[in-house]
């Protein structure tokens, strides 16, 4: 026997399909932030090598221009991106080599909405913790 009265229908579908839907559009906010993130960490990894390169630097002026284009490029916390620089060989062609900068910069980051709920989900688990973003960039020293 059918029921003729299905007023209650649209309420009980929307119940049902809303938590999925803001679910995915939240992973989806989420995940592209990570991505920016990570393309301003690469591009202040790339500044960073442009100082390096440069004969006669200061310590610490690498690190302060991660943390000037971190900042530039509206990181959460620009200060806990660190910066560190690697004397290294690169290649420049047949063979050669030359002497070079390699600068990696590493940046805690977490999610602001997946992590608190994945901690709720699953109790004790690494699931909600924060990673470690590593990026690196590596020039030729001028001489």
């Amino acid at each position: 026997m059918r029921l003729k009265n299905e007023r209650g229908t649209a309420l009980i579908e929307t119940a049902l399909t809303l938590p999925v839907l803001l679910l995915v559009s939240i992973g989806i906010f989420e995940f592209g932030r990570a991505y920016q993130t990570q393309q301003v960490l690469t591009n202040a990894a790339r500044e960073g090598a442009r100082v390096a390169i440069l004969p006669g630097q200061p310590t610490g002026v690498v690190q302060a221009r991660v943390t000037a284009y971190a900042t530039a490029g509206q990181i959460y916390n620009p200060t806990s991106a660190l910066a560190t620089v690697t004397q290294t060989q690169v290649s420049i062609g047949g063979g050669n080599t030359a002497p070079g900068s390699k600068v990696t910069v590493t940046y805690p980051y977490s999610f602001m909405v997946l992590q608190p709920v994945a901690r709720l989900v699953a109790k004790g688990s690494m699931v909600g913790k924060a990673f470690t973003m590593s990026v690196t960039a590596e020039m030729r020293n001028e001489q």
